[in-house]
């Protein structure tokens, strides 16, 4: 693609969301470069997709709901992409089976290049070009927070398809990182009472993160750190697994039905439990949080540990009172799994596991969708889902707030799903 410089005087507005959109693009590319064509072509089950389909999805989105409507000079370099790469906007048209997704040999991942830099150079033309409309401009600032969300999706797909072959081969090396005890678990208490949620303020956030609304909240204790694995294991020694008194009755149906013994990519052997990551199989650290349980597997775990786990609102409120920090993340350094604890006080709210709380995903009071098709995004979920804060260490940096809702169905185990514990004042 032909690198087309952004002037000074575009730094602020369409300038900035340049840059940014240039920097989530070769993110992307770079999560992917580690994966040989074959990798990028798997599919392992029906609810995760091939790497090579998220790159072109996420083309797809900028090409679909930007460039056609808005840059007239834009031709697309295939027709029947767009049947191929959408996901589930049922407004745009037809599309491949999800199911089906891994089946996709052609186009090959040449060609899902050559359409990333046909639409990144399209997207900075049109950027460049100056009297870009305000919508255009929201659906650039949206298309960059999809492809962040799709870049977590490309992690946590592959890692659950490379845990498939039995070499357990690894996405990147492992970083050495100092090993290190986890602090005791303590209850941190917060007030409750009257206190507003949700987004209200400037930045980007999704339409179902407001609007900010008030909630009452009784007085709450919460967890100073997340669940370790050294803990989970005692739930499994106490036969956890084999005690229906802790489970909700789908989830010991579920239990039952897939016959769950421990955490996802969790391996017993004669010396203990070993655990696959990006980096490889390794030994279990006892110290390091829990992850890839779903929401059945940390209520069941809460309830055997006679806590509870929070609500979001709980989890809201303890984050802003407690002034989490929002920089840097595991990310960035390279390590894809969450570390043990560090301090004392409320630690691993943001950017370690995603938090299973309590409450369903159900809009807020007042919410409404988007207009067009693009309000497809997250409403037509409001179902059968359960709420997840907090980010990981699959999620880019910037990406992560205290409003954020991620949500998955309660049987979800591949995404790293873990647990912070909470309590009734």
């Amino acid at each position: 693609m032909t690198e087309i410089p952004c002037p000074a005087d575009l730094r602020d507005g369409a300038g900035a969301l340049l840059d940014r959109f240039r920097a989530t693009r070769a993110l992307t590319e770079a999560l992917a470069a580690p994966l040989s064509p074959e990798d990028q072509t798997l599919q392992s089950m029906p609810d995760a997709s091939p790497t090579k389909w998220h790159r072109a999805h996420t083309t797809w989105f900028f090409e679909t709901f930007i460039l056609l409507p808005h840059a007239p000079f834009y031709r697309s370099p295939h027709p029947d992409y767009g049947y191929l790469f959408n996901s589930y906007y049922e407004a745009v048209g037809p599309r491949h089976p999800r199911p089906a997704r891994g089946l996709l040999s052609r186009p090959g991942i040449e060609e899902i290049v050559r359409y990333r830099a046909a639409v990144d150079e399209a997207i900075e033309r049109l950027l460049l070009g100056g009297a870009v409309p305000e919508d255009a401009l929201a659906l650039v600032e949206l298309g960059i927070n999809h492809e962040q969300q799709h870049q977590e999706l490309i992690l946590m797909d592959v890692k659950h398809a490379l845990s498939l072959n039995p070499l357990r081969p690894a996405y990147a090396p492992s970083r050495a990182v100092e090993r290190r005890n986890s602090p005791p678990l303590q209850f941190i208490q917060f007030a409750g009472g009257l206190r507003a949620i949700g987004h209200g303020g400037a930045g980007f956030a999704f339409d179902n993160e407001g609007p900010r609304h008030k909630v009452f909240v009784a007085p709450f204790r919460l967890g100073s750190r997340l669940v370790t694995c050294g803990e989970y294991q005692e739930f499994i020694a106490d036969g956890g697994y084999r005690r229906p008194e802790f489970w909700l009755s789908d989830g010991w149906a579920t239990v039952q039905r897939e016959r769950w013994e421990a955490p996802l990519y969790w391996d017993s052997e004669d010396s203990g439990f070993r655990i696959f990551t990006l980096a490889g199989q390794r030994a279990l650290d006892p110290a390091e949080p829990v992850v890839h349980v779903s929401h059945y597997e940390a209520d069941a775990y809460a309830r055997w540990a006679g806590k509870r786990l929070p609500t979001e609102a709980e989890w809201e409120i303890a984050a802003e009172d407690a002034r989490v920090p929002l920089a840097g993340n595991l990310m960035d350094a390279g390590l894809y799994h969450p570390r043990a604890a560090s301090d004392a006080g409320l630690q691993q709210m943001i950017g370690d596991a995603w938090e299973w709380t309590q409450s369903p995903y159900v809009g807020y009071p007042g919410f409404r969708p988007a207009s067009g098709a693009v309000g497809e995004y997250n409403g037509k979920f409001m179902s059968n889902q359960m709420v997840l804060r907090g980010g990981c260490a699959a999620t880019p940096a910037g990406h992560m707030r205290f409003t954020y809702r991620n949500f998955f169905p309660s049987a979800a185990r591949w995404a790293f799903g873990g647990i912070r514990l909470a309590e009734d004042a």
